[in-house]
């Protein structure tokens, strides 16, 4: 039966139809007494709308900590006794040198993120100057996470050379409330929005691992296709000391291969994107998760836990006979760091 489900819903798929909620839930219940039918028909899927290219990004935190957003799993959150040490603005030249390690990476994209609910303008400018003099030198497209964002703020993202901004939902309007207070859904919804409407690309994804059920994963995919998000980033938790999710029980590696894949037969032509947490959730399966229908991740370090070298990324990459994309400009990305290179 299982078999017969996953393929069946291949098929559909191929023949330009979209599933929904009702097919998103039984696959995943399916998945949980047998998932591989459901990887191999994420596989296909995969194969046929996205090809042998694995796209990869690298993110770097321009402001870390002293946030005064509640979000129950976050290290930078101010609310909760994380020990993290935070900074402010990091110098452009610093952010620089982290990009070029990037680009000597294979990295296509590099994101710039802050925490906080937004910056200030005089921040805001700073990264804005920031991203044009990384994009001049690295050729590398750049890509922000800064918060909520207004219209305006928006299109100066767009004029200054930007091409993508992150904003994720996080989870299903039903369970947001159980894991953020200072803001809310629809407040992501409306920044998510004005990405889209200034003309960049928009990156929303979610966070599992907090207590959501099958259908909050179901609903959040529904809500980002809906939305029309190029890339969905998919971050599993990594509990952080401190944090009222600390103790948060671990999703199983083969349920989040199931979550994966549910989310490439929803949106088969979009870029998903295996993000935060991915080391220590899917441990020795992480090579898995291209073959349950990612077609990105992110290299290197993440804002407050580390990665693993990209080497060992691009290596697993080469051995699954995939590739990664091409720099968009070969000659300014040849010039960052050696081969090999990482950044903090």
């Amino acid at each position: 039966m299982e078999t017969v489900l996953a393929e069946e819903c291949a098929r559909r798929v191929e023949a330009g139809r979209r599933l929904g909620r009702d097919d998103a839930l039984a696959l995943l219940a399916q998945a949980e007494g047998d998932p591989w039918p459901l990887l191999a028909a994420a596989d296909r899927i995969r194969r046929r709308f996205r090809g042998r290219t694995v796209y990869l990004c690298s993110i770097v935190a321009v402001k870390l900590g002293r946030c005064g957003e509640d979000c129950r799993w976050c290290a930078q959150s101010a609310h909760w006794p994380t020990g993290l040490e935070p900074h402010g603005l990091l110098p452009t030249e610093q952010l620089v040198r982290a990009a070029e390690s990037a680009a000597a990476a294979r990295a296509r994209n590099f994101c710039l993120v802050s925490s906080g609910a937004s910056l200030s303008p005089g921040e805001f400018d700073a990264v804005l100057a920031a991203g044009r003099e990384i994009r001049r030198r690295t050729g590398l497209q750049m890509c922000a996470s800064l918060g909520a964002l207004a219209p305006g703020a928006a299109r100066r993202l767009a004029g200054a050379g930007f091409v993508r901004y992150n904003h994720n939902l996080e989870t299903s309007p039903r369970h947001f409330p159980s894991v953020c207070t200072t803001h809310t859904y629809e407040d992501r919804l409306r920044s998510a929005r004005a990405v889209l409407e200034a003309g960049l690309e928009l990156c929303s994804g979610g966070l599992f691992g907090t207590g959501e059920t099958d259908e909050d994963r179901a609903d959040l995919a529904l809500a980002v296709r809906g939305l029309g998000a190029h890339v969905v980033p998919l971050n599993f938790l990594h509990p952080i000391p401190g944090t009222p999710l600390a103790g948060a029980p671990p999703l199983a590696p083969l349920k989040i291969l199931s979550i994966i894949a549910v989310f490439r037969l929803l949106m088969p032509d979009r870029v998903i994107k295996v993000a935060g947490g991915r080391g220590r959730n899917l441990r020795d399966l992480q090579g898995l998760m291209f073959m349950a229908g990612a077609d990105s991740c992110i290299i290197g370090n993440y804002l407050t836990t580390a990665g693993r070298p990209p080497q060992e990324d691009l290596a697993m990459i080469r051995d699954l006979g995939l590739q990664p994309a091409a720099p968009e400009n070969p000659e300014r990305a040849a010039a960052g760091a050696p081969s090999g290179a990482d950044h903090a």
